[in-house]
C-alpha cells in the first residue's frame, strides 16, 4: 500500500492516502506484535538449554526430557515443509489426453492439486474465448492474476492497452457472468468453475468508474449514511466510509427475490452491510429480530444475470445473483435478485464489491495510473534525447523562387492546411479523370471505416444494446452500425446516463460528392472516420462526446 499511494493523486480522483497510511500503521503494529510473540516462543523449539548440551552428550538417558514442553505448531509446520519438498521434487507428467480435461482440471498432472489459497509453482492451461466464440489456449503460472493475464492477451492479440480489458467468468447454462477483480488468481477461479463455464476476454470501461464519479453510483435514498446527515457529501468522504472498516454504511431498498425452489418472485426490503445481505421480515424494520441473513459476502461472488426474464422469469431486466464460491452451481444454491432499474442494480453490485474487497479495489485502480505516470516521464526523457535531425525539423515555403523557413507557427499551420486541401483536390481530380487507382474517392469513403474498431457492421438494435451493456454503460461509450431501415445510412449508438440512444447518420450529395451528416446536413464529413474524430472533440448535437469505442477483438 505504501508503494501504491506514494505517487501524487490527480485532482479529479479521490484522495485516499490518509486511509491507506492509517492501514499501513496498523499493519506495522500488528507485524511487530506477531514478531515479538515469535521470538518469545523460540526457546520452546529446543528440548535443552544450550549450556547443558555438553553435559548431556555423555549420558543419553538424561539428554531426553519428556516433560519438556514442545512447540507442536512448529513441528507440524516442519513436517508439512518436508512433505512439500518431497512432492515438489517429483517431475510433472504431461497428460496425453488434454482434450478430455475439464476447464477445472489441468492438462498437466502435477504431484498435487491446487487448493484454494495455497501457492504452487506449476504451469496450468487456461482457455480464453473472444466475443466471436473463438478460443485461445494459454499456459500460465499458478500465481498469475487476472490483470497479468489481460496484459498477456493484449500483447498477443496486438490490442490497444488502455487498461479497460477484463477477464469475464461466464456460465452459459445459468445465464450468469462477472468480471474478475484484477488481483484474483485465475487458476483458483478456474478450479471453482463448472465444466460448461468459460473465460471471456472483453472490454469493461465501468470497472473503476465509481472512483471517478461516486455520487452517480450511490444515490442518497439508497445509502443509509446519507440519510443521517443533512449536508452535501463530498465524493472522497463517501468512498472513505465504504473503504474504511471502522465506518458502517449500508445500502437499503426494495429488491425482488426469487423464492428457493419456486418460480415466483417476492418484493422485500433489503439491507447490504459488511457482514452480509439481509432482508426485513417486517416492512422496513432494521431491528435485529426482524432481519434474516440471505448471503454472506466473504464466501460469495456477485454475478450479473444476462437471461433473467427468459430463463428465470425475472420481473425486470436488471437482475443479479449471489453465488457461493464452494457451491456446485445449482439453481437452489443461488440467490436470484432483481432491481427496479439499472442505477439500482449498479449500486447494489458496486457496494458488494467495496464491502468485500475494500482498499484492494483502490489499489487496483491506482496501479494503471502510476504506470501511465512512469511512461509519461519516460516519453519526456525520450523527447529530450531525440536526435539532432528530429529536433531540427522546420516548416518550409517553396512557393517562391527559393525556399524560406516559416517562423510564425500560425502561418505554418495554415500552410499545412492549404497543402492538405490541395492534395485532396488533386486526388479528386485524378479520380474524375480516371486514374489507375484501385479505389476511387467515392468508393474509398464508403469502405474506409470497415477496419475501425468502433464499426460493427450489420448488427441489430438489440445486439448493439447487448454490447453496450457488456462493456460498462459509461458516458460516451459508442459504436457505429449499418442502419436496418435505410441500407445507405448508418446509426451511432451512444450511452449517456446509463441510457442508450441512437442517432442516424444520413448520406447527402453536394457537387457530385457524397458526404455524411449527423445533423441533417448542418455539419458534413467526407467519411465516417472524420465524423467520429470530430465528435470525439466536440459534443455538437450529441448529449456527450464520444469517449470509449465498443471494441470486439478476435483472439
Amino acid at each position: 500500500c505504501a508503494l501504491i499511494c506514494s505517487f501524487p493523486v490527480p485532482e479529479d480522483d479521490v484522495d485516499l492516502e490518509a486511509l491507506v497510511n492509517d492501514m499501513n500503521s496498523s499493519l506495522e503494529s500488528l507485524y511487530s506484535t506477531c514478531s515479538g510473540q515469535q521470538t518469545e516462543s523460540t526457546p520452546l523449539l529446543h528440548n535443552e538449554p544450550p549450556s547443558s548440551s555438553s553435559s548431556s552428550a555423555g549420558s543419553p538417558q538424561t539428554g531426553l526430557r519428556r516433560s519438556q514442553p514442545m512447540h507442536i505448531l512448529a513441528v507440524r509446520r516442519l513436517q508439512v515443509e518436508e512433505q512439500q519438498l518431497r512432492t515438489s521434487s517429483l517431475p510433472a507428467i504431461p497428460n496425453p489426453f488434454p482434450e478430455l480435461c475439464s476447464p477445472a482440471s489441468s492438462p498437466v498432472l502435477s504431484p498435487g492439486s491446487l487448493p484454494p489459497g495455497e501457492p504452487s509453482t506449476g504451469k496450468y492451461i487456461v482457455k480464453i474465448f473472444s466475443e466471436d466464440g473463438m478460443g485461445k489456449v494459454v499456459e500460465i503460472p499458478a500465481d498469475m492474476t487476472a490483470r497479468d493475464l489481460c496484459q498477456l492477451l493484449v500483447y498477443k492479440s496486438h490490442c490497444v492497452d488502455d487498461n479497460s480489458w477484463a477477464l469475464v467468468e461466464h456460465h452459459p447454462l445459468l445465464g450468469l457472468e462477472r468480471c474478475l477483480e484484477d488481483h484474483e488468481l485465475v487458476v483458483q477461479v478456474q478450479a471453482s468453475m463448472n465444466s460448461d463455464s468459460r473465460f471471456l476476454f472483453r472490454k469493461n470501461y465501468a470497472k473503476y468508474e465509481f472512483f471517478r464519479s461516486p455520487l452517480t453510483f450511490f444515490p442518497e435514498h439508497m445509502v443509509a449514511w446519507c440519510q443521517e446527515t443533512n449536508r452535501a457529501i463530498p465524493p472522497s468522504q463517501l468512498l472513505k466510509n465504504f473503504l474504511a472498516t471502522s465506518s458502517c454504511p449500508e445500502i437499503q431498498g426494495y429488491l425482488y427475490v426469487k423464492e428457493v425452489g419456486r418460480k415466483s418472485w417476492k418484493k422485500v426490503y433489503m439491507f447490504l452491510r459488511r457482514s452480509g445481505l439481509y432482508c426485513s421480515t417486517k416492512g422496513t424494520s432494521k431491528e435485529p429480530r426482524h432481519l434474516q441473513l440471505l448471503a454472506d459476502l466473504e464466501d460469495s461472488n456477485i454475478f450479473t444475470v444476462i437471461t433473467g426474464k427468459k430463463q428465470h422469469g425475472a420481473p425486470t431486466d436488471y437482475g443479479f445473483c449471489i453465488k457461493p464460491n464452494k457451491g456446485r452451481g445449482e439453481l437452489k444454491e443461488l440467490r436470484m435478485l432483481c432491481a427496479e432499474d439499472e442505477q439500482g442494480r449498479t449500486c447494489w453490485m458496486t457496494a458488494f464489491r467495496l464491502f468485500k474487497y475494500g482498499i484492494v479495489l483502490y489499489q487496483n485502480y491506482k496501479i494503471p495510473q502510476q504506470r501511465k505516470t512512469l511512461l509519461s516521464h519516460f516519453s519526456k526523457y525520450i523527447h529530450r534525447n531525440r536526435s539532432v535531425s528530429e529536433n531540427s525539423l522546420v516548416a518550409m515555403d517553396f512557393s517562391g523562387r527559393i525556399g524560406r523557413v516559416i517562423d510564425n507557427p500560425v502561418e505554418a499551420q495554415s500552410a499545412a492546411m492549404e497543402e492538405g486541401h490541395a492534395w485532396r483536390k488533386r486526388s479528386q481530380r485524378m479520380n474524375i479523370l480516371g486514374s489507375h487507382s484501385p479505389l476511387h474517392h467515392s468508393s474509398l469513403s464508403s469502405v474506409i471505416h470497415i477496419a475501425q474498431l468502433w464499426f460493427h457492421g450489420r448488427i441489430t438494435r438489440e445486439e448493439s444494446h447487448r454490447i453496450i451493456h457488456q462493456q460498462g454503460q459509461v458516458d460516451g461509450l459508442f459504436l457505429l452500425r449499418v442502419s436496418q431501415s435505410n441500407p445507405k445510412a448508418f446509426v451511432l449508438t451512444l450511452c449517456h446516463h446509463q441510457k442508450i440512444k441512437h442517432f442516424q447518420i444520413l448520406p447527402c450529395e453536394e457537387d457530385g460528392q457524397i458526404f455524411f451528416s449527423l445533423d441533417e446536413g448542418a455539419t458534413k464529413f467526407t467519411d465516417l472516420i472524420q465524423l467520429v474524430e470530430f465528435y470525439q472533440l466536440n459534443r455538437g448535437v450529441l448529449p456527450c462526446k464520444l469517449k470509449h469505442p465498443c471494441t470486439v477483438v478476435a483472439l
